[in-house]
């Protein structure tokens, strides 16, 4: 087996048992404990619950690797390997039963830094939809063991286009105006609530194309190596690696359309 194939192995194993751990949780009924950057942004007992679940197994079965979760901060590695971590990713989706919630697992090369790292493997697992999406760097993407493929040959008229949007309010408002511009030049817009499930339905061809600024590593670590296996172009503006700054993902030639309708929008790096 390969170190790619035993890396995805090993993901897929704590991502069953992380994400079966959190639909308990939610059916057992699921309250705030605690709000992050704005009221808005919140944090259950159950995603630290699952990160430590996740962390704990990771540490058993590679004690040298490094850590990277959203609830319990980072690890340094000793092996030049590093898993990125968000356990449950569209937690206020999860507050609410929505369920379009993911416990995403990604492992890579370098620190955990979307800028710098090279993606090895990537599992995120919805378990209300009973749906696990796996990619392998140069194995392809997968949903339930199904090859996975994007869209292709879509106009920017007909692109069904993904987003998200800030914790703080003041940024929200300048989002909307950029959404609000981009209306009149695609399908239409939808609002998941999770960026790892965004860059999946990606993938699956869900959705042609998706967007967002302010994602950090663990939001995406898993689902931008999913949407990339599938075919997409995961970048940022005029080349830039995707990151916090800006994430887009689609098929290559609705990428070029997309990226030049996001900046006629107004979306600037600000």
């Amino acid at each position: 087996m390969t170190a790619a194939a035993e890396f995805v192995a090993l993901a897929q194993d704590i991502a069953a048992e992380a994400s079966a751990l959190a639909f308990k949780r939610r059916h057992e009924g699921v309250s705030v404990a605690a709000s992050k950057s704005s009221p808005e942004d919140i944090v259950t007992a159950a995603d630290r619950e699952v990160e430590q679940l996740i962390k704990g197994r990771l540490a058993d079965a590679r004690p040298n690797d490094g850590f990277l979760g959203e609830e319990t901060g980072e690890a340094s590695s000793a092996s030049g390997i590093t898993w990125v971590v968000d356990p449950i990713d569209g937690t206020v989706n999860y507050l609410y039963g929505i369920p379009a919630y993911a416990v995403s697992i990604a492992v890579v090369e370098g620190d955990a830094d979307p800028a710098t790292w090279e993606s090895i493997a990537g599992v995120v697992a919805n378990p209300a939809a009973d749906e696990t999406f796996v990619a392998t760097r140069g194995g392809g993407a997968t949903l339930n063991g199904r090859s996975l493929s994007v869209n292709r040959n879509v106009p920017l008229n007909l692109a069904l286009t993904g987003t998200g949007f800030s914790y703080a309010a003041e940024r929200r408002v300048v989002q909307a105006g950029v959404v609000q511009n981009l209306l009149a030049e695609v399908r239409d817009i939808r609002r998941i609530g999770s960026a790892a499930l965004d860059l999946c339905n990606v993938a699956a061809g869900r959705i042609d194309a998706y967007y967002e600024r302010g994602l950090n590593p663990w939001d995406l670590g898993a689902g931008a190596l999913i949407a990339e296996e599938a075919g997409a172009t995961v970048a940022g503006f005029d080349g830039a690696r995707y990151g916090r700054d800006l994430t887009i993902a689609a098929a290559p030639e609705l990428f070029k359309e997309l990226e030049i309708a996001l900046k006629r929008a107004g979306l600037t790096l600000d």
